[in-house]
């Protein structure tokens, strides 16, 4: 029977092949841009080079001060100070790394101007993050106390800086007219990874801000590692407490607000949210109603579609009918004829996600950001495919069914 239908659907395909473009074009545009979005949530969200350790992790990245008497507002990362003086100093994590946000510098080689993105670091940093040291080693805590201007740098960096020599360990790099020795190379880092990305890594004893600056805002943030995501809670509880009892300057601010969170939220409470709500449902919701769009407009579009050649087959589905075809066998062979073309959608966006993928990751247009379709990527777009079906198979198969014989005469 299955054999049959997909010959009848076949036959029904070249039959409009306008309408087919249309209703294929449909499903697997849609399901190519679902794919390749879900692709970049996919490279945002999960656990990566060098962040592995991300599920149990929590990140302090924003630090709001507010004085409502005095009319003053300050929101911004926090200190070196804060984070060195108070959270290191916590007793649920295992590890407490502190980082600056990525600063831009310039220096010129050949004539051709290279910006390179500073990264300012504790030591810990390179013992909660996973780096791979392509050659070298990170400076050392002797080093970061002494100030030395020692360096790790990103592979893209000795590339573009050195050339092609296999080794620049010991060399002396150059940016805003200040050298700093090579002690390392890492592999780098896709600039979307905002808490371990950076061209160059140095001691935050070399920032241009006072690192024993007693204020509470900066351009640190820290990163909390406990021993395993069953900690996250109390990490979070613990540094609340630290809010709750940090010292107040009454004479210009009556509240602080900051929190430790997961990665996903760090990022919307930056972007989204603020600091009473992370606005990681806001995103959800958001996301929601962008893939329920993408999923509606084709789907009420093969509606139509399908609707309209329902008056086509009028006479097939009459001449069916007087020879004892049940409504409901008429209208199981519509869905099952439907499925069948939102499948070969579905595969045309498959092949179509790949050939976008490719194209991007051959492109550079983010360094070293890759995407890929995986098993995850791949269940949605065939679930998307069933609901695609469904949908736009449901109701035109029910107006098939009830369609009179000598009405369906009448109108062929």
């Amino acid at each position: 029977m299955l054999k049959n239908y997909f010959k009848i659907a076949i036959a029904v395909l070249k039959r409009r092949k306008f309408f087919t473009f249309i209703s294929l074009f449909g499903i697997s545009f849609s399901l190519t841009i679902i794919m390749v979005l879900t692709a970049f949530s996919d490279h945002l969200v999960d656990s990566s080079y060098p962040d592995a350790h991300r599920s149990r992790n929590l990140y302090i990245s924003m630090m709001r001060l507010t004085g409502e008497k005095h009319g003053f507002s300050q929101n911004g990362p926090p200190s070196f100070y804060f984070l060195d003086h108070y959270v290191k100093k916590m007793k649920t994590p295992e590890k407490v790394a502190i980082t600056s946000f990525h600063q831009p510098t310039n220096t010129y080689i050949n004539n051709k101007k290279l910006t390179i993105d500073q990264k300012f670091t504790d030591d810990t940093f390179w013992e909660v993050l996973d780096f791979e040291f392509l050659e070298g080693k990170p400076y050392t805590r002797q080093q970061i106390d002494n100030a030395e201007r020692v360096a790790v740098i990103s592979e893209n960096v000795r590339r573009k800086y050195f050339g092609d020599e296999p080794s620049v360990t010991g060399r002396y790099i150059e940016t805003d007219n200040i050298r700093y020795r090579v002690s390392g190379v890492v592999k780098s880092v896709p600039i979307t990874q905002f808490a371990t990305y950076g061209d160059m890594y140095l001691p935050h004893t070399l920032g241009k801000r006072d690192p024993q600056d007693k204020g509470l805002n900066g351009d640190y943030f820290a990163i909390l590692q406990g021993k395993d995501a069953s900690s996250l809670p109390a990490m979070a509880a613990e540094y609340d407490d630290i809010i709750r009892r940090l010292p107040i300057d009454t004479s210009r601010y009556d509240k602080i607000s900051s929190r430790a969170d997961k990665y996903v939220a760090s990022y919307t409470r930056l972007f989204i949210g603020n600091q009473d709500d992370s606005g990681l449902n806001r995103l959800l919701l958001y996301v929601g109603l962008v893939l329920l769009f993408f999923l509606l407009l084709p789907t009420l579009n093969l509606v139509n579609i399908n609707t309209s050649r329902i008056m086509e087959r009028s006479s097939e589905i009459a001449v069916r009918k007087a020879f004892g075809a049940s409504s409901g066998t008429l209208a199981l062979q519509f869905i099952v004829e439907n499925l069948i073309l939102t499948v070969i959608g579905g595969l045309i966006g498959v092949v179509l996600s790949f050939i976008v993928l490719a194209i991007w990751n051959n492109s550079g247009a983010l360094e070293d950001v890759y995407l890929y379709l995986n098993y995850k990527v791949l269940i949605i777009s065939l679930l998307v495919c069933l609901v695609f079906g469904l949908m736009s198979g449901v109701y035109p198969a029910w107006r098939m069914s009830r369609l009179h014989v000598v009405t369906a005469l009448k109108t062929y």
